[in-house]
């Protein structure tokens, strides 16, 4: 009988501590939840949504905690978008200089050496402006289709794209929040963007630009 009291006492301690030990980490737990409560939590959905404070995009450290961090984060995203039309832009300037700078360079060579790929020179004898004219197109057109960039001119080039390239990523990284405050900032950003940079001349003739699809 002193053994099976002294078991079933036994056991009953361990119950209680159990059981002590169970509500002293669902309080624990319950404390925490609190705590994340109280801080805040990311919301986060990958359906379309509207939020604002609490809303959360690429890392928790940019984490909206008022209307103005997120008017500043709308106005940061513009921005972003139209970097990215400026490194278009960019890009197609920088390849029209270095082409610019090789045909003076062929031009220049032309007039004062022969080459077998200059045009006659006839054609290309500077009598009169017209005539220079003719010429300068001539040679132009000529070697055109022989330049190729030396090295530094392609090692910049690639950097260009390499920007382009990791910008139109964080853009479709943000759309892809769903948040529909920031998709509708990128494609003012776009707009404006296309509104001052891409605003030029337009050829007649000549290659046609590549559409893009999408961000990059």
């Amino acid at each position: 009988m002193n053994m099976g009291t002294s078991t079933m006492a036994g056991m009953s301690g361990m119950s209680v501590t159990m059981t002590s030990a169970a509500s002293t980490a669902s309080s624990t737990a319950a404390s925490s939840m609190d705590m994340d409560m109280d801080m805040g939590a990311c919301k986060i959905s990958m359906l379309w949504n509207w939020y604002t404070i609490d809303a959360c995009f690429i890392s928790s450290s940019w984490h909206i905690t008022s209307r103005g961090m997120f008017a500043g984060s709308c106005i940061g995203v513009i921005l972003l978008v139209i970097s990215l039309e400026f490194l278009r832009r960019s890009a197609k300037e920088y390849d029209r200089y270095i082409l610019r700078q090789f045909q003076r360079a062929a031009h220049n060579k032309c007039y004062t050496t022969t080459t077998p790929s200059c045009p006659p020179a006839k054609a290309a004898d500077p009598a009169s402006s017209r005539e220079g004219s003719v010429g300068a197109n001539a040679v132009a057109k000529s070697v055109a289709a022989e330049f190729r960039p030396n090295v530094m001119q392609q090692a910049i080039r690639a950097t260009l794209h390499m920007l382009q390239f990791a910008v139109a990523y964080f853009v479709m990284l943000l759309a892809m929040y769903y948040n529909g405050y920031i998709i509708v900032c990128i494609f003012i950003g776009a707009w404006i963007g296309a509104f001052g940079f891409s605003w030029e001349t337009i050829g007649m003739s000549g290659p046609q630009e590549e559409v893009t699809i999408c961000c990059g």
